[in-house]
């Protein structure tokens, strides 16, 4: 049932088929629609089951529930970037009138604002939303089940107030702000509030007998921005390759950046899996995968992306359960990546480099531990040590004044500033107050606690 010229080996894209298949009648789901993603565009895409009679093609439309959040998500951070808010502000500097307001927008983002995970009355995913009309129904009589900031705990209504906050900011429907800022630029024409043909119908799958069982549609109203978009596997495959790759003209690297950087603490029992801003994360192994799951009432989906791997998956089902579709999407991802690793780019010299910077290039001495510092072709800085396991390594990118700021582990945020002597030249390296030297614990920088001047000396004699 392949629907899509397959750029992988014929055996990958077997064992891709075989999984896709294996899920669909494990699951006896109606159908199921996967892609994987690398190098920009799809190598792998497929259908299995049936949507009015045809294997589902890359263009059948599917609800995505819950990855609604991640398309959200984009939109608040593009606030941000703009200079419009803060994740630190509080809620109600932005959108007064709710009973949350001392909530802060990166706490609403990460799930971690202590609110209650659905909102008052029916099930909200099987009931009209008209049962909601206003902004304040999706909160609960007391919102909070936690304290704000202590802990994670997933949110619906979190993402209903924080959809309303674009509408608030951008003076216009959420969904028209996302179709402007994301979907056109990313080419995504059939992601939207609505489905139209071809689309899958949602389906209730009986337990323990071969029958099916229609699944309301449901317009959601405020509690929209929690999951009703729908999309189809090409979209999301497009969606992929922008989590992978990036698009300026939607958002920034940074801010996509720190989407997949964990912002919460994950639950006790699931230290495997932890939330970022509007994005799960997964750890398989060595691998970590960040994207979203979503879940309403006759579908299931999910989207992993690894950029270790360069590579991006995607499944779509129109089943209430019995598929584990995260799981699923990531073994389709992982059968790329293990049966065709990532072959990397050809080595190529910097095309320039400030000779200040190249100075810089060799070993460095935290105390006794050796590091090695390389300059990088996007201006940047690695600095790590010589053995694994011995020191604290990160990337820095430039900060435009002369020194750096760490992007990952225990230096991301810190700043990295090179110290001259009169002469100009590079006497040791201020890593967040951290030392570095040419030199083990060279006697002529400005050590913490000084130097003994005595020196380095044998493990005999008076002073052993």
């Amino acid at each position: 049932m392949p629907s899509h010229r397959s750029d992988l080996l014929p055996e990958t894209t077997r064992a891709l088929r075989h999984r896709l298949a294996t899920a669909q009648v494990s699951a006896r789901a109606p159908s199921v629609a996967g892609a994987v993603v690398r190098d920009g565009g799809p190598v792998w895409r497929e259908g299995w089951g049936s949507v009015d009679g045809e294997s589902p093609g890359g263009d059948v439309q599917y609800r995505i529930g819950s990855i609604t959040k991640t398309f959200v998500t984009v939109l608040v951070l593009r606030l941000r970037d703009e200079g419009r808010l803060a994740l630190t502000d509080r809620l109600d500097e932005h959108l007064p009138g709710t009973t949350i307001g001392d909530a802060t927008i990166g706490d609403l983002l990460a799930h971690t604002a202590g609110l209650a995970a659905e909102p008052p009355g029916p099930w909200w995913e099987r009931s009209p939303g008209t049962l909601r009309p206003e902004l304040g129904d999706v909160l609960q009589e007391d919102p909070r089940v936690f304290v704000p900031g202590h802990r994670f705990h997933y949110s619906n209504p979190g993402f209903a107030i924080l959809g309303a906050l674009v509408e608030r900011l951008r003076g216009e429907a959420w969904t028209e702000v996302l179709t402007r800022e994301i979907l056109e630029p990313l080419g995504m024409k059939r992601t939207g509030l609505r489905p139209s043909p071809p689309h899958a119908s949602g389906w209730a799958v009986h337990p323990w007998a071969d029958v099916l069982l229609p699944e309301p549609a449901q317009d959601y109203g405020p509690m929209g921005p929690a999951g009703e978009l729908w999309s189809t596997a090409d979209d999301l495959a497009r969606f992929a390759v922008f989590l992978l790759d990036g698009d300026e003209r939607v958002l920034t690297a940074g801010s996509r950046e720190q989407m997949r950087f964990p912002s919460s603490a994950p639950e006790a029992t699931a230290w495997d899996s932890s939330y970022g801003l509007g994005t799960q994360l997964l750890r398989r192994g060595a691998r970590l995968l960040s994207g979203h799951t979503g879940s309403v009432p006759g579908f299931v989906a999910s989207i992993w992306v690894s950029h270790d791997d360069g590579l991006g998956a995607v499944l779509l089902a129109n089943t209430t359960s019995g598929l584990p579709v995260g799981t699923v999407a990531a073994d389709l991802l992982e059968l790329v990546a293990d049966r065709e690793p990532r072959i990397p780019p050809p080595w190529q010299p910097l095309a320039e480099v400030d000779p200040a910077v190249l100075e810089l290039a060799g070993p460095w001495y935290w105390g006794p531990a050796a590091h090695v510092l390389r300059p990088l072709a996007d201006g940047g800085l690695e600095l790590g040590p010589l053995s694994p396991g011995s020191g604290r390594g990160a990337r820095f990118r430039p900060s435009g004044n002369g020194s750096w700021i760490g992007l990952n582990g225990y230096y991301a945020g810190e700043r990295l500033t090179v110290k001259r002597d009169a002469t100009g030249a590079a006497t040791h390296l201020d890593v967040g107050t951290f030392v570095f030297t040419r030199h083990p614990y060279d006697p002529s920088a400005p050590i913490p606690g000084g130097v003994d001047p005595a020196g380095w000396r044998p493990s005999t004699g008076p002073h052993a």
